[in-house]
């Protein structure tokens, strides 16, 4: 760490060694000196920390400098190859016009009509639209009457369809618009007064209707080779709770908890029986379970560069430069290496870890002052101990095509749950919060197996569940009701 061309560390550490060969400062003094010191090389560590060297988002970063996009070796504009997508007419227009000349400005002559010219203007036409249902009565002569059977669901003199409930949801639970905005949306663009509480009994139907659900995302989740796991605070009527994810390539679930660790993730119901492939950032309760595991190369990129710039350890920024090299290799290899391949990038990580310990040792014990307990590490020699102890979990991608060399997955599913938060602030409800998870978990999955989310919810409102969703529940005999 440095501050005008000073380093930090090497100025602590010499303030240290002075503080103990000082035999006339006293004990309370030298206390006060070594805290001191202890939040001056805190504050410095945070100071240098950004989007680039830790888990900090770039909307955190102190001066923030706008990067000009790169210009790339190839024109602006489709490239040669490529599938375009042009507008297209189409031939039964809404509404046709028909556009006729004025023959009195045309020149003296016979003319005749011999086709037309057209050209189409796509717009967007938003209206409401309204069915009345009128059952027919019947009545005998002894004053007996029979009414026709209205469509199912069909039950009161005025509701709403199951097109509106879709859309509100869809606005409130995919676009994340806050009940107010979905309210003036409804009266402005549709004509179709909603209230609040219209739009809560949307989503708590919408809750109702997904329970099976639920129960199939466990199952399914549970039977993948490789999953994504990930966590972030969620701040619900003021109280932090957490919201866990358990992502595959075709299933999403998530859950919510007021803690964190394995308490929590037992009670989703999915971790203690999976025996597949756990890819995560090394919060170390995922280790509790006993499944295979895979780390975040993503996450060690950001550390090691931070123990590169900040701390000045030369292995940190040939480590980050050998899983760079080596995540091209595997790439161009088809998605592993051959154990010939894979041999020797180890004998490389193992060399740079062996130089790294050398330039970043372990804490020696004062054996005039023992203590108890292990020696406090620096960041950077934790990490080194990290990617030495977790080896085979840190480069598991290199050998096995299905794991990925980052969290990526569970991250991005993720990520527009804190877009909520920064929308909404919090959620009001332990209720709305559920709600939210599990519609979130239902639409994700939809989008994974090429279901529009609007699609996905108009079908739930009206009874139905998508093909893919059947064929699960079929294969894992679990009722759709």
């Amino acid at each position: 760490m440095t501050l005008e061309k000073v380093d930090i560390n090497i100025a602590i550490t010499d303030a240290e060694n002075l503080l103990k060969e000082d035999q006339q400062v006293t004990p309370s003094i030298r206390a006060v000196i070594s805290i001191l010191l202890v939040v001056i090389r805190l504050l410095m560590a945070k100071n240098g920390m950004n989007s680039k060297n830790s888990s900090i988002p770039p909307s955190q970063d102190q001066n923030r400098k706008r990067e000009k996009k790169t210009v790339g070796k190839r024109k602006a504009g489709g490239q040669s190859g490529r599938k375009g997508i042009t507008l297209m007419p189409i031939d039964n227009p809404d509404d046709i016009e028909t556009l006729k000349l004025n023959r009195r400005t045309l020149p003296r002559g016979n003319w005749k009509d011999v086709g037309y010219e057209r050209r189409q203007v796509i717009n967007l036409q938003i209206q409401r639209h309204v069915t009345e249902y009128r059952a027919q009565i019947l009545e005998n002569e002894h004053g007996q009457r029979y009414v026709a059977e209205f469509p199912a669901g069909v039950t009161r003199p005025a509701q709403y369809g199951s097109s509106v409930k879709a859309h509100a949801v869809y606005l409130s639970m995919f676009q994340l618009l806050p009940y107010e905005r979905i309210q003036s949306m409804f009266a402005e663009q549709y004509g179709i007064p909603l209230s609040a509480g219209s739009l809560v009994n949307f989503n708590r139907a919408t809750c109702e209707h997904l329970a099976p659900f639920e129960n199939l995302a466990r199952k399914w989740l549970k039977t993948e080779s490789v999953v994504h796991a990930d966590e972030t605070s969620l701040n619900m009527d003021g109280k932090r709770h957490w919201l866990h994810v358990l992502s595959a390539q075709k299933c999403t679930l998530f859950g919510l908890s007021p803690k964190r660790g394995t308490e929590a993730m037992n009670a989703i119901g999915v971790l203690p029986e999976f025996n597949g492939t756990l890819v995560h950032d090394h919060w170390k309760p995922y280790y509790t379970f006993a499944c295979t595991h895979a780390l975040c190369n993503a996450h060690h990129l950001r550390e090691l560069t931070y123990a590169h710039e900040e701390d000045g350890q030369r292995w940190a920024g040939n480590m980050r430069n050998l899983l760079l090299e080596l995540r091209d290799a595997v790439e161009l290899a088809g998605g592993f290496l051959p154990e010939e391949q894979a041999k020797r990038w180890r004998t490389r990580y193992r060399k740079i870890l062996g130089r790294g310990s050398t330039e970043c040792p372990a804490p020696v014990p004062d054996t005039t002052s023992p203590r108890r307990g292990r020696l406090k590490r620096s960041k950077s020699r934790n990490l080194l101990e990290r990617l030495r102890d977790y080896e085979e979990d840190v480069l598991r991608f290199m050998e096995r095509a299905e794991v990925p060399f980052t969290n990526d997955q569970g991250e991005r599913d993720l990520r527009m749950t804190k877009v909520q938060q920064k929308i909404s602030g919090c959620f009001r409800s332990e209720e709305g919060a559920r709600a939210f998870c599990l519609t979130r978990s239902y639409l994700l999955t939809c989008q994974k197996n090429d279901i529009a989310p609007g699609e996905a919810l108009t079908q739930l409102f009206n009874g139905e569940w998508p093909g893919f969703l059947l064929e699960k529940f079929k294969a894992f005999e679990i009722s759709a009701e």
